[in-house]
């Protein structure tokens, strides 16, 4: 395995429009995480994307999946990669103002979880407070994780905060040290390759943006 093909197949899928973007203007910004597996001839990485699509009417969990070992599909990701998390959405927007916060609890994925928030609040102020009290709820667990990479790869490496190339930018995952540390990681097993002298910048504040179109 070599660094390159990580990186070759990253960029193929930013050109493609694939690769998570933070910054997307069709989503408001919630959390992140990253996932790295390899063995001796494989390797998978899996970025997961929080988000609040206001014309969807949904939170949803979107897992972008790379690897040389995909049990289904290809890289980026398909329709199974939508995690939608809220189960009762038409209690919490207000039906006469979108975006708009109705009041009551969040269900998350059968959990009921109050939220220290008053009826008329902007809905995404109100989904960023889930974060972090609640992120797991939010993010993949391991049946999720593993839906289409193979179930005895180990996961050697897994952040919460990284710094993300900007797409919208011109930045290309081979241009960010980040995610060429990680080509190294992946492809090597040595985890002391990733060592980050950039300030993560995956926080919903760092991208502005995010869910403006």
């Amino acid at each position: 395995m070599r660094s390159a093909e990580v990186l070759d197949q990253l960029d193929a899928a930013a050109e493609g429009f694939l690769f998570p973007d933070l910054g997307n203007g069709y989503y408001y910004a919630v959390d992140a995480r990253l996932h790295g597996y390899r063995d001796a001839g494989q390797w998978a990485l899996i970025v997961e994307t929080v988000g609040y699509s206001p014309r969807a009417g949904s939170l949803s969990d979107v897992l972008h999946v790379f690897g040389n070992c995909l049990t289904i599909g290809g890289p980026g990701f398909e329709s199974g990669d939508f995690l939608d998390r809220v189960d009762n959405w038409d209690e919490l927007e207000d039906p006469d103002e979108p975006e708009i916060y109705r009041g009551g609890p969040v269900v998350l994925r059968g959990w009921e979880i109050a939220v220290a928030a008053a009826a008329g609040e902007d809905l995404i102020d109100v989904l960023r407070r889930l974060v972090p009290r609640h992120r797991e709820l939010l993010l993949a667990d391991e049946g999720e994780l593993r839906r289409r990479i193979p179930v005895d790869i180990p996961e050697v490496l897994r952040l919460d905060h990284w710094n993300h190339p900007d797409l919208a930018g011109g930045s290309r995952p081979s241009q960010s040290e980040t995610f060429c540390q990680l080509a190294d990681v992946l492809t090597t097993g040595d985890l002391g390759l990733y060592r980050p002298t950039l300030q993560p910048n995956t926080h919903w504040s760092n991208w502005p943006d995010s869910g403006s179109l």
